[in-house]
């Protein structure tokens, strides 16, 4: 099936997860596209490369694959990939930022990001402020005050499952002349589309619900507008954070199951959420399918359904919630998320504990679920005879 970019938009998701970049390998009418290992190109003469492929950390066929696809999936105009969600961020600020710039941040960040802007973009002249972006007021006001460069979302957030109104924050973001930037890797491409409501970039950690299985890391920048494309392109390839040939093919093949998985997610999640309300244990479910949660309309309005992640705060305190996380079986004990398994954590001591004592600190009766693609009655049995 051989597709340009001017088709993608008649099609489908769940082709374009399939399809898109994909064509049949011209030589060999593989329908899989091949894993090019390898670091360098024939040229044909100084300077006559075939297809524009000269050194594999300036590109690669297998990579070439997985960026036109995610650009698709997005309805965006580029996507680059990265050795991992991190890197991509890394790559896109620098790309975007100069010292002395300003950033907004979410009040409830990825501990990773914020990190990345406390410790590293604060050493380099890039400042921070961290703003709870459910309040459109609040993030308005910081905005005039420190005309930031980027305003940068995560919507749903991690832990905390805040729902950010896209379309809301990037008039307010391009009143004040900044960019938005969403990390979407909570709700992937097939739930929710940011660029279609007004975000300028995306960006993604892939080895979460992108790769799917908990096999690859990597990550993703996503542009809506290709006049930063260039400038992303040259330090992409004079850093050198790029994902192999493998881990591009990996990350492929799971793009093709995303639609499917990211249902079954769902489904699971929120009978995993329904049954956590009805436990008298628990103080607080946080998940966007609930009609009780304060972003439950919005996410209604902006996602095609409410995800896989689940938090919930125990009554009984921090120690009975880092007790808990050591009881599940199905529910394996471990950092990251978004892959077929189910996985538990706690995040103020694993994956947040970087915003330890910041405005930022996560409760700690705090436990986040990724919840999987399992059985759901075995799954809620496992909570169960945890919680008990």
């Amino acid at each position: 099936m051989n597709l340009n970019p001017q088709a993608f938009e008649k099609l489908g998701f769940e082709t374009l997860a399939i399809h898109a970049g994909q064509d049949a390998d011209p030589l060999t009418g593989a329908v899989v596209t091949p894993i090019y290992q390898t670091s360098t190109y024939k040229q044909d003469g100084v300077g006559g490369t075939r297809g524009g492929y000269e050194y594999s950390r300036t590109a690669n066929p297998t990579r070439t694959a997985l960026e036109t696809c995610l650009a698709a999936l997005e309805n965006g105009a580029r996507a680059f990939a990265f050795a991992s969600g991190m890197a991509a961020e890394d790559c896109l600020i620098r790309t975007l930022c100069r010292p002395g710039d300003r950033v907004i941040i979410p009040g409830d960040a990825y501990g990773g990001t914020f990190r990345l802007f406390d410790k590293v973009m604060r050493a380099w002249g890039v400042e921070h402020a961290p703003v709870r972006q459910t309040d459109l007021a609040a993030v308005a006001e910081a905005a005039a005050a420190l005309r930031p460069r980027l305003i940068w979302a995560e919507t749903p957030t991690n832990p905390l499952l805040s729902i950010i109104d896209i379309r809301s924050l990037a008039a307010v973001a391009h009143d004040h002349g900044a960019l938005l930037v969403v990390d979407n890797t909570f709700a992937s491409p097939y739930l929710q589309r940011p660029l279609d409501l007004g975000a300028d970039i995306v960006v993604h950690s892939t080895t979460k619900y992108l790769g799917g299985h908990s096999d690859v890391v990597g990550g993703a920048v996503v542009l809506k507008d290709p006049v930063h494309a260039d400038d992303l392109a040259f330090l992409q390839n004079a850093t050198g954070a790029v994902p192999g040939p493998f881990d591009a093919w990996l990350t492929l093949r799971g793009v093709k199951t995303l639609a499917a998985r990211m249902d079954r997610h769902c489904a699971n999640a929120a009978r995993v959420a329904r049954a956590l309300g009805e436990q008298p244990g628990i103080a607080a479910v946080l998940y966007p399918g609930l009609p009780d949660h304060p972003g439950h309309e919005i996410a209604k309005a902006q996602m095609r359904d409410f995800g896989g992640m689940v938090s919930f705060r125990l009554a009984a305190g921090a120690d009975k919630a880092v007790e808990l996380c050591a009881r599940t079986t199905l529910f394996t004990l471990g950092e990251s998320l978004g892959g077929v398994e189910s996985l538990i954590e706690h995040p103020a001591r694993m994956t947040h504990a970087s915003v330890a004592g910041s405005p930022l600190e996560v409760p700690p009766d705090l436990v986040r679920l990724s919840v999987g693609i399992e059985d759901p009655e075995d799954l809620l049995a496992d909570l169960m005879q945890a919680l008990d």
